[in-house]
């Protein structure tokens, strides 16, 4: 009998569990603060969410990110949400920056952004960093749409796989984690987010770190878009509509003599409330037509939660303290549905 069989056994089941134990670990790995504020940039500037970008940019400063690591983020974002947002972002971040320095605080300017290009063929070096992406072969042109359109094909290849991801400021793992965020929070792209989150595999990010930006999104987007995420990622989605959703009818009577600016009030409050508050899903006001001092008002919340938010923001604590001397009369009235599930029907009408 060979004396060593046993103790081969053994080390190949310690070794078997060690390299389990290690797979576990990597693929529950969370994401760090700094791509957590990547992930929280690219939605915000997606959604054209300038209040959120706002305060995204500091969180991610404030986790480390360097203000070139947030310009390149920004930088690559126009490639997927436009010039104008990508514009307008980088506004914001400028006044961020202006922000911090006047309260004295000294953020990393961070590795120097430099365009390395190794080859005077863009369309050859684009397409070269695309194959390491997919991990695929990338034929010239790209079939179908490169072949019917071939300036957007050079476009793809040369301008974002080759000008924009020559920089090295941020690596591939990260550039993904922007663009996934970025397709996953605009409706009707979800054939190129399937595409980037297997991108962004092939750069190392995990399942686990996924259904985390999943979540990122629901909170920064909507349930909607995160759970298009979870779809392609192939886990359950999270119900749009709460078991302890909040639907509620604000009566409310206005002294005549404030009509006018009470109603400039609201109006601002409801669309800040709608833009900046994912749990909020709608805030309607209407006035009667006989009498446009009776005021009403729809008002639908995610969940309890998102109602009690709400009534802490600034825009609703500058609604209720300017218009309180304006109102002679408020009645709540809390509300249910009849048929749950028609209220979706009836939003995706709307939009």
């Amino acid at each position: 009998m060979n004396k060593n069989k046993p103790l081969r056994a053994l080390l190949v089941f310690v070794l078997s569990i060690t390299i389990a134990m290690v797979h576990a670990q990597h693929n529950t790995t969370e994401l760090s603060g700094q791509q957590q504020g990547l992930v929280k940039i690219a939605a915000s500037t997606a959604t054209g969410n300038m209040d959120q970008l706002h305060t995204a940019l500091h969180k991610s400063l404030d986790a480390g990110l360097t203000q070139n690591e947030i310009k390149e983020a920004l930088v690559q974002l126009y490639a997927y949400t436009g010039f104008p947002r990508s514009l307008n972002a980088i506004q914001v971040f400028m006044s961020v920056v202006d922000e911090r320095k006047s309260r004295g605080i000294v953020d990393a300017t961070g590795q120097a952004i430099t365009v390395n290009s190794s080859t005077k063929d863009k369309y050859e070096q684009g397409r070269k960093v695309l194959e390491e992406l997919t991990q695929t072969t990338q034929a010239k042109p790209a079939p179908g749409f490169g072949e019917f359109a071939p300036r957007v094909d050079a476009f793809l290849k040369e301008h974002l796989f080759a000008d924009i991801f020559a920089s090295d400021v941020l690596n591939y793992q990260q550039r993904e984690l922007v663009t996934i965020a970025a397709l996953a929070s605009m409706p009707g792209v979800e054939a190129q987010l399937k595409s980037h989150i297997q991108m962004g595999k092939n750069t190392g990010i995990t399942q686990h770190q996924l259904e985390q930006l999943a979540g990122i999104i629901e909170t920064n987007v909507s349930t909607t878009q995160a759970n298009t995420v979870r779809k392609l990622i192939d886990i359950p989605a999270v119900p749009v509509i709460k078991t302890d959703m909040m639907v509620r009818i604000s009566e409310i009577a206005i002294q005549p003599e404030y009509l006018e600016a009470y109603q400039a009030i609201l109006k601002e409050e409801a669309a800040a409330s709608v833009a900046r508050e994912p749990g909020v899903i709608a805030i309607f006001p209407m006035y009667q037509q006989e009498d446009p001092t009776q005021v009403r008002i729809v008002e639908i919340y995610a969940d309890k939660e998102a109602y009690q938010s709400h009534l802490k923001t600034p825009h609703f604590e500058h609604y209720k303290t300017s218009t309180r001397p304006m109102i002679k009369a408020l009645k709540l009235i809390d509300m249910t549905h009849i048929d749950r599930d028609a209220m979706l029907e009836i939003f995706k009408k709307l939009k």
